[in-house]
């Protein structure tokens, strides 16, 4: 079993075909789900899967949470999208990774990416907060350049 950081396959070409919207007003909903070590998620991730997820626990519930966007920009040649900070209260659970997925495209919850949060982190009857990096063109966590 292995979690490894990545840009799903099918998420470069859904981007192709136009079928993955990240304006923050009216475009598509994203969620990001937890995992724990035993799930496998590559970049050959295609959708959510509910196997290796970790457990119903507080405000974390099967399918992870929505993502509030924060939009897109673009500086010196590289566009990015940003997401704001996603934290689960009341919760005891052990995370090895997460993936963002779209409940809107015409794929069923279509994978957009995997985390790797590069160890197992915990939270015992407390908060689990994910802090996206920030929306900079060398840092933002969805960014294309070329």
């Amino acid at each position: 079993m292995a979690i490894t950081q990545a840009i799903c396959n099918s998420f470069k070409k859904q981007l192709l075909e136009a079928d993955m919207n990240f304006k923050q007003t009216g475009g598509d909903k994203f969620k990001l789900a937890l995992y724990s070590s035993t799930a496998t998620l590559t970049s050959t991730t295609t959708a959510f899967t509910a196997t290796g997820q970790v457990g119903n626990s507080g405000q974390y519930t099967s399918g992870g949470g929505l993502l509030v966007n924060n939009g897109t920009s673009i500086t010196a040649g590289v566009a990015r999208v940003d997401f704001a900070d996603r934290s689960f209260t009341g919760v005891t659970l052990t995370a090895r990774g997460a993936l963002i997925y779209n409940t809107s495209s015409d794929t069923t919850n279509a994978s957009v990416c995997v985390l790797d949060f590069g160890a197992d982190k915990t939270a015992t009857s407390g908060t689990f907060t994910i802090q996206f990096p920030a929306p900079i063109s060398t840092a933002a966590i969805l960014r294309i350049s070329g």
